[in-house]
């Protein structure tokens, strides 16, 4: 069986795919549009996310993720790149992983919210532990899943850190 992104998107009209993958003006215009796609993604965490258990949050990322496979991957068969920078739904769609059980956390919600943001910039752009490897999948999935890689990595970090301070 291939890896490939979900075909479905392929009827849909270009203006429509690209603008969801890049999140319209966030992705074409802003300068580091990881960056924002990742604050917005936090946004979205603290908005959608925030009072969700795991169990939920887990289901609603993973519908989440399925998406940001199939837009982000005929966004980019259509941009005719393989991982355009200005593609930032990725980054906008794992960040809830960054924060699993976060509430276990202890301390400051913001603190805890900062820190994963920050640290989720910093395994996403410097992908370490194997991650860049991910990038190598094919279509939408080597977009998503190296941001996936470095949520989780996020979320680990978070929870090795307050296991350290307790």
């Amino acid at each position: 069986m291939k890896l490939s992104s979900p075909q479905w998107p392929r009827i849909l009209p270009t203006r429509l795919v690209v603008g969801l993958a890049t999140l319209g003006p966030l992705g074409m215009k802003l300068p580091a549009p990881g960056t924002w796609g990742s604050l917005a993604g936090l946004l979205y965490f603290t908005v959608i996310f925030y009072p969700l258990g795991l169990v939920s949050t887990l289901l609603l990322t993973v519908v989440g993720l399925y998406f940001s496979v199939a837009f982000c991957g005929e966004a980019a068969e259509r941009m005719g790149r393989k991982d355009p920078g200005e593609i930032i739904l990725d980054e906008f769609a794992v960040m809830p992983l960054c924060f699993l059980g976060w509430r276990t956390l202890g301390g400051s919600p913001w603190l805890i919210f900062v820190t994963g943001f920050a640290l989720f910039r910093l395994y996403d752009i410097a992908k370490p532990f194997g991650i860049r490897r991910l990038q190598s999948w094919p279509a939408g999935w080597g977009i998503v899943v190296d941001d996936v890689a470095a949520a989780l990595a996020t979320c680990a970090t978070l929870h090795l850190g307050a296991w350290l301070m307790r």
